[in-house]
């Protein structure tokens, strides 16, 4: 199939965070899955997978044993959560080094005082920031690496874990407005499951739709109260006619800035946007 005109504005925007909550898919099958989708209908879409930084070694033994890997090692992104120590992702980025099989893509780790330690590794830094005071001394530090000529993004958690209460419009809002502000990019992680904002159960869920053009507000100076009404809107056809109405420039700022989301279920988002007439699956290849 043809791809559609705003298809650049979603490409390689899905990173796949199956082996994390509410997936928690097994590694080796977190592996085979990916693998198949490189090649799937939805490989333009497709970032690098998401693995806590301890499976590195088990990582290694899967990515060794799939003749996919030979020509076109395994893109990874290497994770520890906030709050926990910063040694296992030094120890995983050590001995993945050398692994043909692999390639690192990113480390992601939150925000700590020890956290620039890691830009010794030489590889692409992604660090969670937390909220109120916290969140604009992270935004600061990471703006002064990124002055330094670092390559660091901010990260953003979008959904409920059992420490952390959902963001809603005003606080994602406020996030996108400082990260706008400081000129960082930024992906986000956690409960951006759908296209357009709504709610899953019980529970309410920020829109895939909702972030791009919010994002396009911030970056155009729209201030936090006018990007949390464009994150609350629940109207798909205002947001789909908005999305259409993105220039290639617009679309082009707009993943500067948003470069990524992790989730853990990859295809809901992209059936969302195919079913809308954004993108457009392809072939498989074979």
């Amino acid at each position: 199939m043809s791809r559609t005109p705003f298809a650049p504005l979603f490409d390689r925007l899905v990173d796949d965070a199956a082996v994390f909550p509410p997936g928690s898919a097994p590694l080796d099958v977190a592996v085979r899955e990916h693998l198949d989708r490189r090649t799937g209908p939805y490989a333009a879409q497709l970032g690098p997978l998401l693995v806590p930084a301890t499976s590195a070694e088990a990582l290694s033994s899967l990515t060794s044993a799939d003749e996919r890997t030979v020509d076109k090692p395994l893109a990874v992104g290497l994770v520890v959560r906030p709050g926990t120590a910063l040694k296992p992702l030094v120890d995983a980025l050590d001995a993945l080094r050398d692994d043909e099989r692999v390639v690192v893509t990113a480390a992601e780790l939150g925000w700590s005082p020890q956290w620039r330690e890691l830009l010794a590794a030489e590889v692409p830094v992604v660090v969670e920031v937390g909220l109120g005071l916290e969140q604009e001394q992270a935004l600061d530090d990471i703006a002064a690496a990124v002055d330094d000529e670092h390559d660091v993004t901010a990260k953003f958690r979008t959904g409920a874990t059992p420490t952390w209460a959902w963001p809603d419009e005003q606080v994602l809002a406020g996030f996108l407005d400082a990260v706008v502000l400081h000129g960082l990019s930024f992906k986000l992680t956690g409960g951006l499951h759908h296209a357009v904002r709504g709610r899953q159960g019980h529970e309410p869920m920020h829109g895939l739709l909702n972030v791009l053009l919010a994002t396009h507000e911030a970056l155009h100076g729209a201030e936090a109260r006018e990007l949390a009404g464009e994150l609350a809107r629940e109207d798909t056809e205002v947001l789909v006619t908005a999305i259409s109405s993105l220039s290639a420039e617009d679309a082009r700022r707009v993943r500067g800035s948003f470069t990524a989301f992790g989730c853990c279920g990859v295809l809901d988002p992209l059936h969302e946007l195919e079913a809308l007439g954004l993108i457009s699956a392809k072939e498989p290849q074979q």
